[in-house]
């Protein structure tokens, strides 16, 4: 049998998995969720990237985006307050993090979804939530870097 498709692996895994998406506010750094899962620091990593296509910090990042967009459209807390309810220690972070995600600041994604009509209130809240899931299949870091080059690629072009 595979080590990707045994049973007791997995159930550890997805009690590190149930732990982030019951408190994903809470600090989850990897050594965290591998004593969860009683697995070492590499092996919980690999495996968790194998058994859920993206590593645990990755996963983590899209709970609180999820979470962070929720609360965005349907309270009226500030940003601030979704912030470091949402596991941010600064708003600064938060923001370039969120926009980097959803290619939307907190504020405009706020406004244009509190200004929709939303059919969806019939519809069950975990399918909603699954549909609107960020997409974090590179790291966000990775992402902001491909971006830079491509404007600076532009702007050299411009120049020329």
């Amino acid at each position: 049998m595979k080590e990707e498709t045994d049973p007791a692996l997995l159930r550890r895994l997805l009690r590190a998995k149930d732990h982030i998406d019951a408190a994903s506010a809470e600090h989850w750094p990897v050594r965290r969720l591998a004593a969860v899962a009683g697995m070492s620091l590499a092996h919980f990593s690999r495996s968790f990237k194998v058994a859920f296509g993206v590593p645990p910090h990755r996963y983590l990042l899209t709970r609180r985006i999820e979470r962070a967009k929720s609360l965005l459209r349907d309270t009226d807390m500030p940003i601030i307050e979704i912030a470091f309810e949402t596991g941010w220690n600064s708003l600064g972070t938060f923001g370039r993090i969120f926009h980097d995600v959803t290619e939307q600041s907190p504020t405009d994604l706020r406004s244009s979804e509190q200004a929709k009509p939303h059919a969806l209130e019939e519809v069950p809240h975990c399918f909603v939530r699954a549909a609107n899931r960020p997409k974090l299949t590179i790291a966000v870091s990775e992402k902001r870097r491909g971006k830079s080059a491509a404007t600076q690629g532009h702007e050299t072009e411009v120049l020329k």
